[in-house]
């Protein structure tokens, strides 16, 4: 056996594995369904933490909203969205309208940036932190580097866009492929990321009435979480905040938990408006109507139908879609000052809209 050159000894090692697992295969006992013992050993493994919140399928009171007067709830779409927020936001402050006053805010990936630094009391630090790089996005591009992407990838970019539907399987598709992905940003260095832009906590989650949104790659499950789960799991606002952003193919997944989890814009439900359902008024922000426009996942959406959902238990809601020039890249950092003046310019229009919603 020695004597045999090592690509024989491989080739022999390869045909007698293959042959055992093909007699494995044909031995397998009857009605014997992988997926579904995967499925079952993954739900009882983590039917405790608390993470997990399924999307109604019809109308339906939150518990986390019931009895609440104003609710928040920010969309995502990318650095420019996060951007468009800073400006946005800062200027309803100067006209005296402050959407802090809302006494539940769930955010989603770029919302989720602005939703925490909002409720944590953080908000300055990001906005002069976006300005700053509006003036030099050369040094945002090396702070997170995600252009020129490699083949994994790719892979789970074009998955992610060539989805046709929301379903599990769909979402699951995209998981896997971002759990693939060899990215320049990973993990802690998204969290760290999310710390240095938002000066939210690394540590604790000191906001009662902020929420976020994300998604389990593995079992493709909605993932909410909020300050009593958050606590229950060890995970810190600006960790939640980095997972919620983890776009498949250009940064992440990041571990809430001990589930790998991907943006919570990789949904079926572009706004997770549901999470606000029973409230007296919500007030909804969001990048596009779901279905045109710059868009960072090719999964069906239409705010529209979501606020008709919400609207249907008993809900007042108030809809602003941001929008976007034809052809933005959301992930160019050359795009972050013009999506600074652009939400400043907007707030001028929306603030006696708001105030007068909020009264």
């Amino acid at each position: 056996m020695t004597g045999l050159p090592r690509r024989y000894v491989m080739q022999s090692v390869a045909l007698g594995a293959s042959g055992a697992l093909a007699g494995a295969a044909q031995a397998q006992p009857a009605g014997y369904d992988p997926s579904a013992m995967a499925a079952e050993i993954s739900a009882r493994l983590f039917a405790h933490d608390g993470l997990a919140r399924p999307i109604p399928e019809q109308p339906t009171v939150s518990d986390l909203a019931k009895g609440l007067d104003r609710t928040l709830v920010l969309g995502g779409g990318g650095e420019y969205y996060v951007a468009w927020y800073c400006g946005f936001i800062h200027g309803l402050y100067e006209l005296d309208v402050d959407l802090n006053v809302a006494e539940m805010i769930v955010g989603t990936s770029a919302g989720a940036y602005a939703g925490s630094a909002l409720s944590s009391g953080h908000f300055a630090r990001l906005r002069r932190e976006f300005e700053f790089f509006g003036r030099f996005p050369g040094l945002f591009a090396k702070l997170a580097p995600v252009t020129s992407p490699n083949a994994s990838q790719k892979r789970a970019q074009e998955i992610n866009f060539n989805v046709k539907d929301g379903s599990p399987a769909s979402i699951r598709a995209i998981g896997l492929a971002a759990l693939a992905a060899d990215n320049r940003l990973n993990g802690d260095g998204v969290e760290r990321l999310a710390w240095l832009l938002t000066g939210d906590s690394r540590t604790d989650w000191p906001v009662a009435k902020m929420h976020t949104t994300a998604n389990d790659c593995y079992t493709a499950e909605r993932l909410v979480v909020s300050q009593s789960v958050a606590r229950k799991n060890g995970i810190p606002l600006a960790h939640a905040a980095a997972a919620s952003s983890s776009l498949p193919g250009v940064m992440g997944p990041t571990l809430l938990g001990q589930r790998y989890c991907m943006d919570g814009g990789i949904s079926r439900t572009w706004a997770h408006t549901d999470l606000v359902a029973g409230s007296k008024r919500a007030l909804v922000i969001t990048l596009t109507n779901g279905y045109e426009g710059s868009l960072l996942s090719g999964i069906p959406h239409n705010i529209h139908d979501e606020m008709k959902a919400l609207e249907a238990t008993g809900t007042k809601g108030m809809l602003i879609i941001a929008g976007t020039p034809p052809g933005v890249n959301l992930l160019d950092p050359r795009q972050i000052e013009p999506a600074l003046k652009a939400g400043y310019e907007r707030a001028k229009i929306e603030a006696p809209r708001i105030r007068s919603f909020w009264a």
